[in-house]
């Protein structure tokens, strides 16, 4: 059977924007798949008109919503995750629902104490104002160029902001701020005794969004569970619009050689599998 892949994006960023990766990895073998959060509709403009489906979408919801996806799958996804993405990715691996997880530049986890400022400067526009909790914000391109494009000329940034971008929910960054606050924090993920497939955290050494300090924080509290596979691997001069970005397929080839290395390849070749969630 044709491996399936989920890719999952993250805050501020619409699913149409693994196209990309989608086509690489169906030419590869995979079967691939990008559902957008619950209130996400079908396109940037689409959700731009009307973001209201999103606001007070928490992380509970979103990792429960594509944990209900992956459910209707014949069997366990690979799932690449992006920011947020990658912290849903790891809460669905650590509960046994996928067979392997990728998290670029993931937000941090419960546990993780670093906070740089340029991690806070970019989560401002939300944390700055309370009220942002129960309804959706957008970036404005300043924002967008410090948050995703502080690597990138302005023209590129500037164009990823108008291709890709749109109103994202406030309730998961509090949620995520407030983590190590919070007894039953749904930014918690078990990484000291869960028994799962392998999962590749990676950064940007210049990411202001998730910052190399937290990616690094992320991979020592899953350095005491040893009977799974964990890996950390970094990218020198990438900012958080690694994903998106013209260097995308430089990511994009290493996620794909490191699945490879797991054994989580594709049996066959099968583009008829490909399937929508």
């Amino acid at each position: 059977m044709v491996k399936h892949v989920v890719f999952i994006h993250g805050l501020w960023i619409h699913s149409a924007a693994w196209r990309a990766w989608q086509d690489l990895f169906e030419e590869r073998g995979y079967a691939t798949s990008a559902p957008g959060w619950p209130g996400d509709l079908d396109s940037v403009e689409a959700t731009r008109a009307t973001p209201d489906g999103l606001n007070n979408q928490g992380i509970a919801e979103i990792c429960h919503h594509y944990a209900d996806l992956i459910a209707q799958l014949e069997e366990k996804p690979i799932v690449v995750g992006h920011s947020f993405g990658g912290l849903i990715a790891q809460e669905l691996l650590a509960n046994d629902l996928v067979a392997a997880a990728v998290a670029i530049d993931p937000a941090p986890i419960k546990g993780v104490k670093v906070l740089p400022f340029a991690q806070l400067k970019s989560g401002f526009p939300v944390l700055g104002n309370p009220a942002n909790k129960s309804r959706t914000v957008a970036l404005n391109e300043k924002q967008f160029k410090y948050a995703f494009g502080n690597v990138l000329t302005d023209e590129e940034s500037d164009a990823l902001h108008a291709d890709w971008t749109i109103p994202g929910p406030g309730r998961p960054l509090f949620e995520d701020a407030t983590a190590n606050f919070v007894r039953n924090s749904p930014a918690t993920v078990d990484t000291h005794t869960a028994v799962r497939g392998p999962l590749l955290l990676t950064s940007g050494t210049e990411d202001h969004t998730v910052p190399k300090a937290v990616t690094v924080a992320v991979a020592k509290l899953y350095a005491d569970n040893t009977s799974s596979v964990t890996e950390y691997h970094e990218y020198e001069g990438k900012g958080h619009s690694l994903t998106l970005d013209g260097g995308w397929r430089d990511v994009a080839d290493d996620v794909l050689a490191w699945l490879a290395a797991q054994g989580q390849t594709p049996t066959a070749p099968d583009k008829t599998e490909n399937a929508t969630l």
